[in-house]
C-alpha cells in the first residue's frame, strides 16, 4: 500500500488560525505550515476509496486491497472489528500513544503496519517532538535496549517514561517504592500514576529489582531506582555503613547490563540539590549518583528531564 501524505494536521491545520499558543507561535516564526488530513492511496485520494465506519473512525479498502484504520480526528481511537489487521493506520498518536498499544494488543497492529501520526496539532510543541516520539513509537517491543531517565522531584520523568513505552502491546510496571496507607499525599500520587498508565499493563511492586532485570524479556518501566535504594540500605542496615549496600548495586548493574528487556528506568538526579544536611542524607546521595553513574554507562540510551523538557545525554 502506497500512502502520499499531503497533510496530516488537524482541521485547523498547524498551526490554527489565531491561536497565540507557544506551539502555534513556533511553527509561525519558522513559516511552517501542515494542512489538515488529505492523503492519496495507491493514486486515489484517501475521500474516494471504498469506506465502511467504525466506533471511533473508519476503515479504507485501497486499490490493491489492503486495509487502512484512520481515526476519525483529535481524540478519536478507532476501534477495529475482530480479527481485523490492517496494512496501515492513520491514529491520533499525538493524544493517544497508547491506542496504538492496544491496537498492536488485539492484533489489528502487526510488525509490517505502517504507522502515520495524523490530526496533529499544538497539543505537540513542534514537529521535531512528534519525530522524536514516533522512534519510540515504532521501536521494537523487545530488547535487549535500556534506557535511564534522571530528574529532579516533579521534573516529569515519569510521565516521560510512560511516553516512551505508551505504544507498547503489554508493559511490566514495576514500582520500586511500599505502598503507604498512611500518607495521603504519597496514595493520592500513586492513583495519578496508575491513571496515566494504559489498564492492561502489569504492575508489581517489588524491591527486587535485579530478579526482575533476570526474567523479563519485554518492556518493563522501572520508577524507580530512588526508592529501590532506599530500600536496598534499609535491608542492608547501610545508612551508618553505605559499604554494605554496595553488592546490592553491584547485583543491580550486572542484572541491567544482562538483561533481554526493553527497559526504561527512572531515577533521581542527586547532584544538583542542596548538600543533604544529614550523614544519612548523604550517604544515600552518593551511593544513588554512582549508582546513576553506572546504570547510564550499560544503557543504551540516558536522558536528563527538566520541567517536563527531555535533554538527550550523550
Amino acid at each position: 500500500m502506497n500512502i502520499e501524505l499531503r497533510g496530516i494536521a488537524a482541521a485547523q491545520g498547524w498551526p490554527a488560525p489565531g491561536c497565540r499558543c507557544a506551539s502555534c507561535g513556533r511553527l509561525r516564526a519558522a513559516g511552517v505550515r501542515h494542512g489538515p488530513l488529505a492523503a492519496v492511496v495507491d493514486g486515489v485520494a484517501l475521500e474516494d476509496l471504498p469506506r465502511t465506519d467504525v466506533p471511533g473512525g473508519y476503515e479504507v479498502l485501497a486499490p490493491g486491497g489492503g486495509r487502512a484504520l484512520v481515526a476519525a480526528g483529535p481524540g478519536t481511537r478507532p476501534e477495529p472489528p475482530p480479527g481485523a489487521e490492517y496494512e496501515a493506520v492513520l491514529l491520533d498518536l499525538a493524544g493517544s500513544p497508547e491506542h496504538l498499544g492496544y491496537l498492536r494488543r488485539t492484533g489489528a497492529v502487526t510488525p509490517g503496519t505502517r504507522i502515520v501520526a495524523v490530526h496533529v496539532d499544538h497539543r505537540l510543541p513542534s514537529p521535531s517532538e512528534l519525530d522524536r516520539c514516533m522512534a519510540f513509537w515504532k521501536r521494537p517491543e523487545h530488547g535487549p535496549f535500556r534506557t535511564l531517565l534522571l530528574g529532579g522531584a516533579r521534573s516529569g520523568k515519569s510521565a516521560e517514561a510512560e511516553l516512551r513505552l505508551a505504544a507498547c502491546p503489554d508493559v511490566l510496571y514495576v514500582a520500586t517504592g511500599p505502598v503507604r496507607d498512611d500518607d495521603p499525599a504519597w496514595a493520592e500520587r500513586v492513583a495519578a500514576h496508575r491513571l496515566r498508565r494504559p489498564a492492561w499493563w502489569r504492575t508489581v511492586e517489588t524491591a527486587g529489582l535485579a530478579e526482575v532485570l533476570a526474567s523479563a524479556t519485554g518492556p518493563v518501566l522501572v520508577d524507580g531506582v530512588g526508592t529501590w535504594l532506599a530500600a536496598a540500605m534499609a535491608e542492608t542496615d547501610a545508612w551508618e555503613e553505605p559499604s554494605r549496600v554496595l553488592p546490592l548495586v553491584d547485583e543491580l548493574v550486572a542484572a541491567w547490563r544482562g538483561t533481554a528487556a526493553r527497559v526504561v528506568a527512572v531515577s533521581d538526579e542527586v547532584g544538583l540539590s542542596l548538600v543533604p544536611t544529614t550523614a544519612s542524607g548523604r550517604a544515600f546521595r552518593d551511593v544513588l549518583g554512582l549508582a546513576n553513574q553506572r546504570l547510564a554507562a550499560e544503557s543504551e540510551e540516558a536522558a536528563l528531564v527538566v520541567a517536563g523538557r527531555v535533554m538527550e545525554l550523550g
